[in-house]
């Protein structure tokens, strides 16, 4: 189940975002879980098995919006957009499901290429011209420019620097950023 009016297969630029299958998902962990891929994850190595669990539950879950970048029938990477409440005052509604956390993917093979800014542009347009959410945050390990810089080619402003508020496996506490856009923020840079 998605959104209503929510439609998948969809662009991203050269990409195809489609909706995870067994199939692709098993593509992307041939991938998943090399060293250069989790150093810059918070959820390191994953089961195969939970992991598939996971992503295909979530395609019934109106709140998730997940994907597989496909590019020329090769699986490339992944997006995911996590609907959530706001932070509010309890009267009304306006603060329900207003809100989306960002996440992206690329393959070590296919970084640098741009990737990972399709999918996440291709996200935030999915948040904010179709669902009508008013807010996206985003974050990232400090060290990894690859990851901020996209967040910042897209109009995301960083909102936070955590002081080593990130646990890493390798390099123990280190700094975290958190980035943000707001609807109006997106709509202009569109």
């Amino acid at each position: 189940m998605t959104a209503p009016g929510v439609a998948w297969p969809r662009r991203a630029g050269a990409l195809e975002l489609r909706t995870p299958t067994l199939e692709l998902l098993e593509q992307v962990l041939v991938w998943r879980n090399r060293p250069e891929v989790v150093r810059w994850l918070l959820h390191t190595t994953v089961d195969p098995e939970t992991f598939i669990r996971v992503w295909l539950e979530g395609v019934d879950d109106a709140d998730q919006h997940t994907a597989v970048a496909v590019l020329d029938g090769t699986v490339i990477g992944t997006g995911t957009l996590h609907v959530h409440d706001g932070i509010g005052q309890f009267d009304g509604d306006a603060w329900r499901r207003s809100e989306a956390e960002l996440g992206y993917l690329v393959a070590p093979a296919h970084a640098g290429n741009g990737y990972a800014t399709d999918i996440a542009r291709a996200l935030l347009s999915l948040a904010f011209d179709e669902l009508g959410l008013r807010r996206v945050t985003a974050g990232c390990f400090a060290g990894n420019p690859a990851s901020w810089r996209v967040m910042e080619k897209l109009g995301m402003r960083r909102e936070q620097h955590g002081v080593r508020d990130s646990w890493h496996a390798e390099l123990g506490w280190v700094d975290g950023f958190t980035y943000a856009i707001l609807a109006e923020e997106w709509a202009a840079t569109t």
